[in-house]
């Protein structure tokens, strides 16, 4: 009988350890890390176990802990051909356990998503998009977050694209690469510049057509906004706010988080934004509006809140229609008669901001009702979670004044940056999805040439200005993309070749153990293989550190060194 064989049926003897006939590996390994007196006594009761796994010290029997938990996690307990594979070659913690043993749950910080350690549950798995789950050290984090060299810059002005030779104070940027790396290379240059953040995130409801990854768990949904957020409002200016668009799926739980983020007493409001009026569901209260959360930095402080220019515009004060009566108490309004006096007997009782509808008639605080998409606008750039070019106007008409900072790190479409150009603020704009060129771009050379779509007519936009493109330089990033794309064994083989040529990988990879597995490895199925080897890159170096840009094995340009130089002030 084989030693796995014999440690089974010894195993199987103490109830806890076993359910249903099968052993309970993770029992096994937790008993085993505490030291579990039981368990060491089932375990020197058996003579071949007890030479296998105990070390005489001057006649003291010392429990090897590590190589018990290393062979039950490697022998007899894996039916899993992939993690059996991944623990064979070696990926360990810091402390020198396997992977899989290490009970640490820390975040990681992947190709999209940051994720929590844990195993996929079956709403993962339909995922239309590869998810991964990694681990990374706490102290590897600061590395991680450092700011990242910036590459391929363009300025596009009415005269078309141009290299890019200067950077000043007044450029609009948009920026490609992943946008918790981005909105940290921006701190050194932007911290407390932002009037005003606007972000339309995942809503986490099983489907986008922008392509992002919009059906996380709760938890991991959570932990990817959180500390966005966290960066986020270090590059808020004191008197700045901050918009953030949801639906029902987050949005209460979003409330908790913001309170944690930003401090519940700088919640100023929630503005719902009603985007549809027909009533279709038999079921329940038919679901007719989005939620955007509304926040200020620091509420005792002056924030800059411009009512009166979106009541001018969307209101029917601007008709005559209706009468403001200024009082301490706040702004009221009452209805004119016919022969222009106010009627007190209609006036409405809100003592606070009260906007107007488009058809004259107060609405509830706060209550926007826009359409949801002019079809027939060259602003439609084939979203259909595009939001309206009228609703960010309001929004940054009340929130920032002319020349003030907008930043949206989802850009999407594009509508946040559009809209901010047409207004005469500046704007940063983060997305790291390849359409980022093709779309939001696209979009604002066209406003930049003076298209008439959206709100263009409404302000008289004539066209003008300009914006400063970059993106995150690629490291391990490259291989994340090639990894994804590869059709078959054949090409994993190949980038697996030049990854241990040229890509950083995980501190946790003993690559003299994988060489001596290399043949369980190519038995690995094409996905087992796809999410070994994204596991072993180290995501750390997903983009080229700023501090590293002389180092020659980048390859940095002449030109681009300065242009960062430039940016960061280095």
């Amino acid at each position: 009988m084989s030693l796995s064989d014999e440690l089974t049926a010894l195993l199987q003897q103490d109830p806890r350890l076993a359910a249903d006939g099968q052993l309970l590996k993770n029992q096994i390994t937790e008993l085993a890390l505490k030291l579990d007196k039981d368990l060491l006594r089932l375990l020197l009761s058996h003579d071949r176990l007890k030479a296998h796994f105990f070390v005489d010290v001057d006649g003291v029997l010392v429990f090897d802990r590590d190589k018990f938990v290393r062979f039950v996690n490697n022998k007899a307990f894996l039916p899993d051909s992939y993690t059996s594979f991944k623990n064979k070659i070696g990926l360990t913690t810091p402390d020198g356990r396997y992977l899989s043993e290490s009970r640490d749950v820390v975040l990681a910080w992947p190709y999209k998503d940051c994720v929590l350690e844990g195993g996929q549950t079956q709403e993962d798995q339909r995922r239309d998009e590869i998810f991964w789950n990694e681990l990374l050290a706490p102290d590897e984090i600061d590395r991680l977050l450092a700011p990242k060299v910036l590459t391929n810059w363009k300025r596009y002005d009415a005269d078309g694209g141009h290299p890019v030779t200067a950077i000043g104070d007044t450029d609009n940027l948009i920026l490609k690469g992943n946008n918790l790396l981005a909105l940290h290379s921006l701190k050194k240059r932007f911290a407390g510049k932002v009037k005003m953040i606007y972000i339309d995130p995942p809503f986490n409801t099983g489907s986008d057509s922008f392509g992002y990854n919009n059906r996380f768990q709760h938890s991991t949904w959570l932990a990817f906004i959180k500390n966005r957020l966290e960066i986020a409002r270090h590059l808020l200016s004191n008197d700045g706010t901050i918009y953030i668009h949801l639906d029902y799926n987050e949005v209460h739980y979003f409330k908790v988080l913001m309170d944690e983020v930003f401090g519940r007493q700088n919640f100023l409001n929630e503005v719902i934004w009603a985007f549809r009026e027909r009533e279709t569901s038999t079921r329940f209260y038919n679901r007719k509006h989005n939620t955007i959360l509304f926040y200020a930095k620091d509420v005792k402080l002056m924030y800059t809140f411009n009512p009166d220019l979106i009541r001018e515009e969307y209101s029917g004060v601007s008709r005559g229609k209706f009468k403001l009566v200024d009082e301490k108490s706040g702004r009221r309004y009452r209805l004119r008669t016919k022969d222009g006096r106010s009627d007190p007997a209609v006036e409405d009782e809100t003592t606070y901001r009260q906007y107007l509808g488009e058809q004259g008639g107060p609405l509830p605080r706060d209550w926007f009702i826009l359409p949801f998409i002019n079809q027939a606008s060259v602003e439609r750039v084939g979203f259909s979670t595009q939001k309206p070019e009228r609703l960010l106007q309001r929004f940054i008409m009340a929130s920032t004044n002319t020349n003030d900072l907008v930043l949206d790190f989802f850009l999407g479409s594009g509508t946040t940056a559009a809209v901010a150009h047409k207004l005469g603020r500046r704007y940063i704009g983060i997305e790291q999805l390849d359409y980022i060129e093709t779309v939001p771009v696209e979009r604002l050379k066209r406003v930049i040439g003076g298209e008439q779509g959206g709100i263009s007519k409404t302000v008289d936009w004539k066209g003008g200005g300009s914006l400063v493109y970059c993106e995150l330089m690629q490291w391990n990033e490259r291989f994340v993309q090639r990894i994804m794309a590869a059709p078959d064994k054949a090409t994993l083989q190949a980038i697996w070749d030049e990854m241990r040529q040229k890509a950083h990988l995980s501190y946790r990879l003993d690559v003299t153990q994988f060489n001596a597995h290399a043949a369980e490895f190519a038995d690995l199925s094409l996905e087992d293989q796809r999410r070994f080897l994204m596991e072993v890159l180290d995501k750390n170096q997903l983009y080229v550190n700023y501090s590293e840009m002389d180092d020659q094995t980048y390859g940095v340009s002449e030109k681009d060194k300065r242009l960062n130089r430039l940016f960061y002030g280095g």
